[in-house]
């Protein structure tokens, strides 16, 4: 009697003993179901988010002959989007530079770029009682030698696609050099004279 009932003790705490290891087992299992669903959702998020920010364009300057002149490394921060610029061949002095808003330079005059970049239509220059408009930007100085290098940021702007201000809208945008300095005030453009220098900011893929 005493026999039968330590081997029903044994058989009992050896079942016990057994339904723990299936449970150790089943929680080193990867999780299935529900959970995948939810990572799966999670990770679509993500790429949405990210299809809407692009870090950084490259541009290329073009003169009305159509040759290469220079080129801008665009790069979206908090503060805007820092404009790396380097050209060469330009004459010396000062220029007028903004963003305008297409994204098409045809040469030789670059009309086709259209005016100053200004989705919230307000007035040209810093210096005005209504501005500036967000393709406003500080004048260049070329030394006598023909180049320029700059390191400019243009504070009303962005590369975030969708947002009111992105300079990387469905048709893109432009930077453009002119022939002779902005003086801040002037309507519509700050009587900056021809446009000399164009490069398109368009998507890259």
């Amino acid at each position: 009697m005493k026999k039968w009932f330590v081997l029903s003790l044994l058989f009992l705490l050896s079942g016990i003993l057994a339904a723990c290891g299936g449970d150790d087992t089943q929680s080193d299992t990867p999780r299935t179901g529900e959970d995948t669903a939810e990572q799966q959702a999670n990770q679509e998020n993500t790429e949405q988010n990210n299809e809407g920010t692009t870090n950084m364009v490259n541009v290329t300057m073009m003169n009305g002959d159509e040759d290469e002149v220079g080129t801008a490394e665009l790069i979206d921060q908090d503060d805007g989007v820092l404009i790396n610029l380097e050209a060469s061949d330009l004459p010396e002095g000062e220029h007028g530079f903004h963003i305008h808003e297409s994204g098409l330079c045809e040469a030789p005059e670059f009309k086709s770029a259209g005016d100053h970049f200004n989705p919230t239509d307000v007035s040209h220059g810093t210096d005005s009682e209504d501005g500036p408009h967000a393709g406003d930007l500080p004048n260049l100085e070329v030394g006598e030698d023909g180049t320029v290098k700059e390191e400019i940021t243009a504070e009303n702007v962005t590369l975030e696609k969708g947002a009111e201000n992105s300079i990387l809208d469905e048709d893109g945008t432009a930077l453009v050099i002119h022939a002779q300095a902005d003086d801040n005030t002037s309507q519509p453009s700050g009587e900056a004279g021809a446009r000399i220098a164009c490069g398109e900011i368009t998507e890259q893929q």
